[in-house]
Formats: structure tokens, sequence, C-alpha cells
């Protein structure tokens, strides 16, 4: 993904004349399908919690990952416009949750409501990106925790999503099969040192590109990041950013989904829970 300044130019021409670079990651609604996990493979198991962000026929354009039986965690940028900043029309959009294949199987639902977080802005720094999305039903898939604590460096972690699986925009379609990638958080200094991150160890995560040739990418917008307790997965971060249209380039940056438990408890009235 690249930084959130070069999504907005790629996105539309309004939103490039905002801003001044060009970006791998790209908002829902902006010619189909934003990048594909790069250097992973086919998903061993379904992810009951992976939710897939759809227009109404289909086009798949973000992930987000399914925390409760009627909310969805996810990126800010995926629900709100690059021009306007609001959120997207929720009647627009559907979701399918808990399959391994975008077309068909899993649970497909409606939206009603959108809830970027309150400071999250197209013309930031990239911070704050995060989102909830809360269905028009409840569904039956099992939803993920999120985890005690934020991991550390060194932690594995796996990405999942059906971003593009080459590295950069147009190079191909989005898979049918959903794609995950076990790799590791990385030092904090790998995501700093890149010019313009933005990156923000309060509320980010920084994932290791295993040496520029693996990474999550356009369409792996807002999709979760997961690490294992036991015999479950739990949720500790939502695909936010990468720096370079080349998605696999620098290291990943990701929403530290664990810094925003309070905010989440708040707007979700506590029905999420989190892992002890």
């Amino acid at each position: 993904m690249g930084k959130r300044s070069i999504v907005a130019a790629l996105l539309a021409a309004s939103a490039a004349a905002a801003l001044t670079a060009s970006s791998a990651v790209a908002a829902p609604g902006a010619g189909g399908a934003q990048p594909f996990i790069v250097g992973g493979q086919d998903a061993t198991e379904t992810y009951a919690f992976m939710a897939g962000m759809q227009t109404k026929d289909g086009e798949h354009n973000c992930g987000a990952a399914l925390i409760s039986p009627e909310w969805l965690v996810t990126a800010g940028h995926c629900v709100t416009d690059p021009t306007t900043n609001q959120p997207h029309d929720p009647s627009q959009w559907q979701y399918r949750i808990g399959t391994t294949d975008r077309t068909q199987g899993g649970e497909v639902v409606g939206v009603d409501r959108f809830i970027p977080h309150e400071k999250w802005s197209w013309t930031g720094s990239g911070n704050y990106d995060v989102a909830l999305v809360h269905l028009a039903k409840p569904v039956q898939a099992a939803p993920v925790e999120i985890a005690a604590e934020s991991p550390k460096a060194g932690t594995e972690v796996r990405e999942i999503g059906w971003g593009l699986t080459c590295p950069e925009r147009g190079c191909g379609d989005a898979p049918v099969k959903l794609q995950q990638l076990d790799t590791t958080i990385a030092e904090d200094q790998a995501c700093r040192a890149v010019p313009d991150s933005g990156f923000d160890q309060a509320g980010e995560l920084c994932m290791d590109n295993k040496g520029g040739t693996a990474s999550a990418c356009f369409g792996d917008s807002g999709g979760p990041a997961v690490v294992r307790a036991g015999d479950r997965w739990t949720l500790v971060g939502a695909t936010s950013r990468g720096q370079s249209a080349n998605c696999p380039e620098h290291a990943g940056i990701y929403t530290d989904v664990t810094a925003y438990k309070d905010w989440i408890a708040e707007h979700t009235g506590g029905q999420v829970t989190s892992a002890r």
C-alpha cells in the first residue's frame, strides 16, 4: 500500500490537486479492487471473522474483521470519500463474511452505518486510520477477539486479504482465493525511517516486508493482521498504508487495533470482547 496522500492522488483528480504524491492504497469504488498480498499463499484455513467490502454487484474493495455479530473493524480510508472525508453511503455496500472465496460462500450482509475515527483525515498524516462498520443485521459467523496487548517487535503475525498478488497498481486482477502472509512485527524504526511515512508507534504497527519481497497490497486495506493465542487467532491490526507504489518496497503500516479498544468499546456499547 502506498502512503495515504499517494492514495488520494491515484483516486481522483481533485484529491491529486490537494495532495502531492501518488499512492498504492486506493479507496473503495476507485476503479476496482485494491492491492492483494504480495509474496503470500492461498489461505490454509477458513477465517470466520474475515470480511470483504464489496459493491452491491460484488466488486471487491477492502478487507475488514468481524469483532462481534454486528460490528466490523476496518481502515478509515476504506469507508470515507477522499475528497469530502465524509463516510460513504452505507446503502451502496455489502460485506461477504467467513469464506475464502470472494465470489461465493459465507454470509452476505448489508451495512447501515460507517463510523470512521473522528481524527481520521485524508489530508492528515495517515494516523487514526480506523473505522467501525455496523451491519444491517447480526451474522452467525464467529468474531475474532482483539488481542490483550500490542505485539512486540519480532512477534509472528499473519496478514490476510484479497489484495493484489503482484506489486503495482494495474498489474493484475484481485485473487478470488483469500491470501495469507506470515511475517513478523518489525522494529518501529523500519517505518519511521521511510520519508513521510507519518508512522505513529503509539497507534500503529510496523510490518516486516521480508527484504522487499512480501507485503499487503492494493485491496488488502482494512483487512486483519492476527497473532496466535493458544489455539485461536486474536486481532492486532488493520491494514493501513505503505510508502511506495510498489507494495513490498518498504515495511507496511497497520493500524494497531489494540490501541483503539476504548474507542471501539465506546461506539459499540461494549459489545466487543478482548482477549485476556
